[in-house]
């Protein structure tokens, strides 16, 4: 191996020059040479995109997989150059579990079938997350990582050597002043201008390499735009399958009006109605809600008494489906027991068929003697 003893020995000498010019610049002992005021902005603005960039990285990641362990699992196979193990969300774990319960419990079941559906949907959940979990590592993560590990990395190397050679011109400076014979002076001269060019040569490197820190937000800035894209198509994905399995949910209303602990909200006083006669429009959902001024009290199903008239046998007009929990699904032309409550909508009955019980709008039924 060829080993430069002169150039390892040229080096050692530039290394303590530097070293004591800068632990005398930190003791007052020595001048400093400054920078350009436009230089020092630019380093004021690069540090402060570095370290923003860094944060807004950092807790994008811990946005994305909250998971340290995983994080840092996924951190080594990037490093490694592998391809990272598909690991399933905790919605996609979560719809699995809910599905093997139904499997014991009984798919057939009130319970067991909500369950697989409610299951299902968790999965769909689980594969938009994925998606959006995807879609941003690659348009706002990765841009981000790009900088921190690459423009910001030479940024950073050009600002050491930047410094080294400022360190270079002040210690040519000192011993520029320290001469005393005309042969050193001349010879501390050259070697100042000669610091000077390298020093004035790595000021313009540094220079338009932290004037690039412009374009640097304008790309970050557009990926900005990608990442809110993905978040927005994310949420509302979210919200159509929820409402899609609320919807799925209110075909089973009735799955547990048996339970005498759930309450049912039953708004505003009136006496019994009579039935809307076959071929008027039925009434719209907005009856059933209380107006700003109506009372409303809270009955426990399976105990609610009926009225001092007693109970009547009610024919149902119209096919009509539960809108929630709280009401009775209606067949048409099936009979079935209904009674009122005082504090109740006009528009509303309470209907009991078996052990089934809920409120049923009035205009569907025709009241029998």
């Amino acid at each position: 191996m060829d080993f430069n003893v002169k150039k390892l020995a040229s080096d050692a000498g530039v290394f303590f020059t530097r070293a004591v010019q800068y632990t005398e610049e930190k003791l007052g002992q020595a001048e400093k040479t400054e920078l350009d005021a436009h230089l020092e902005n630019l380093l004021a603005r690069g540090d402060c995109t570095k370290n923003w960039t860094e944060k807004i990285f950092r807790q994008t990641e811990i946005l994305l997989q909250p998971n340290p362990s995983a994080r840092i699992e996924e951190f080594l196979y990037e490093k490694l150059e592998k391809k990272i193990p598909l690991r399933i969300t905790n919605a996609e774990v979560l719809g699995q579990y809910m599905q093997d319960a139904a499997k014991e419990f009984g798919p057939s079941t009130p319970y067991g079938s909500t369950l697989i559906t409610v299951g299902e949907y968790q999965k769909r959940i689980g594969a938009v997350e994925r998606e959006f979990i995807h879609a941003s590592a690659v348009g706002f993560l990765n841009p981000l990582r790009n900088f921190l590990e690459g423009d910001w990395r030479i940024i950073s190397k050009e600002r050491r050597l930047l410094e080294n050679y400022r360190l270079d011109l002040d210690a040519c400076k000192a011993r520029l002043k320290k001469a005393k014979l005309a042969e050193a002076k001349a010879a501390a001269e050259q070697e100042l201008r000669v610091a000077q060019t390298d020093f004035d040569r790595q000021s313009e490197v540094t220079r338009l390499l932290l004037e690039g820190i412009n374009s640097t937000h304008v790309n970050h800035l557009r990926c900005l735009h990608e990442f809110v894209k993905a978040q927005a198509a994310y949420f509302a994905q979210c919200a159509v399958h929820m409402q899609d399995l609320q919807k799925e949910l209110s075909r089973f209303p009735n799955a547990f009006v048996g339970n005498p602990s759930m309450s049912v909200i039953a708004p505003g006083p009136s006496p019994l109605s009579t039935a809307a006669p076959p071929g008027t429009s039925p009434p719209g959902r907005t009856s059933a809600s209380p107006g700003p001024l109506d009372p409303v009290v809270t009955l426990k199903i399976g105990e609610v008494k009926p009225p001092a008239t007693g109970t009547r046998k009610a024919k149902v007009l119209y096919d009509y489906e539960a809108a929630d929990v709280s009401e009775l699904s209606l067949l048409a032309d099936e009979l079935i027991t209904v009674y009122t409550v005082p504090g109740m909508d006009p528009d509303w009955l309470i209907g009991e068929r078996g052990n089934q019980k809920g409120k049923v709008p009035v205009t569907y039924l025709e009241l029998l003697s």
